[in-house]
C-alpha cells in the first residue's frame, strides 16, 4: 500500500510506512492546503531526526518550535501547530505505549471504536476523526466492521469528499472541486 497525497514520493513513503506520521499530517490539515500537511511528517523527521512519538514529545518545545519554523515552514502557524503535535505525540505515548497504530489495531477494534479513540486525541475534533478513519479504511488496510459508517459521508465509496479519497492528482483535483463547491454553498446559505 503507498499512499499518493502530497505528489512527493518521499513524503508519501513515510506517510504509508509510518503511522504517527499519518496521524501528524492528519493533525497539520487545516488552514493550508492537504499537500502541503501531509509533507509536513516528512519536515519534522528531517529536521527533528526522528519520527517517533516518544521523542518527538519529550523534545525541547522551543527547538520543536523552531524546526517548525524553518524554511519552507512545516505550516503556515509553526508554533501553535508545533505545540499541537507534541501534546498528540504525548497523548500516543502515554495512551498507547507510543505506538500510533494501537489506535486502530489494539484489540481488533470496530469503526466506532476507532471512532471514538481518534475524537479522544488533542487536535481531533468529530469531522478531521471521520476523516481519518475513512482514511484507514480506504487506503490504510483498516478493515474494521462498521468502519464506513462510522466515517459517515467520507466512508462513502467512490466519493471525492477529503483526503482519503486521494490517490492520484486526478482524484486531487475532484476532492479540490468538491471542497470549492461545498465551500459555495456554505457562502450562499449565509
Amino acid at each position: 500500500m503507498t499512499l499518493r497525497i502530497t505528489d512527493d514520493p518521499a513524503a508519501d513513503d513515510l506517510l504509508s510506512t509510518n503511522p504517527l506520521a499519518l496521524l501528524i499530517g492528519m493533525l497539520l490539515d487545516q488552514q493550508v492546503a492537504m499537500e502541503t500537511a501531509f509533507a509536513g511528517p516528512l519536515k519534522i523527521e528531517q529536521r527533528v531526526g526522528s519520527m517517533d512519538a516518544t521523542t518527538l514529545a519529550h523534545e525541547d518545545p522551543e527547538v520543536f518550535a523552531a524546526a517548525f519554523s524553518e524554511s519552507p515552514a512545516v505550516h503556515r502557524f509553526p508554533g501553535s501547530m508545533a505545540k499541537r503535535v507534541q501534546a498528540l505525540c504525548a497523548a500516543i505515548e502515554e495512551d498507547w505505549g507510543g505506538d500510533a497504530a494501537a489506535l486502530w489495531t489494539r484489540d481488533d477494534p470496530d469503526g466506532a471504536t476507532v471512532l471514538k479513540r481518534l475524537k479522544a486525541l488533542p487536535g481531533f475534533g468529530e469531522q478531521k476523526a471521520k476523516i481519518f478513519l475513512a482514511l484507514l479504511g480506504k487506503q490504510y488496510g483498516y478493515d474494521g466492521a462498521g468502519w464506513r459508517e462510522a466515517a459517515g459521508s467520507y466512508g462513502d465509496e467512490g466519493s471525492f469528499r477529503s483526503v482519503a479519497d486521494i490517490t492520484s492528482p486526478e482524484s486531487l483535483t475532484k476532492v479540490r472541486e468538491y471542497k470549492r463547491a461545498a465551500k459555495a454553498a456554505a457562502k450562499a446559505g449565509d
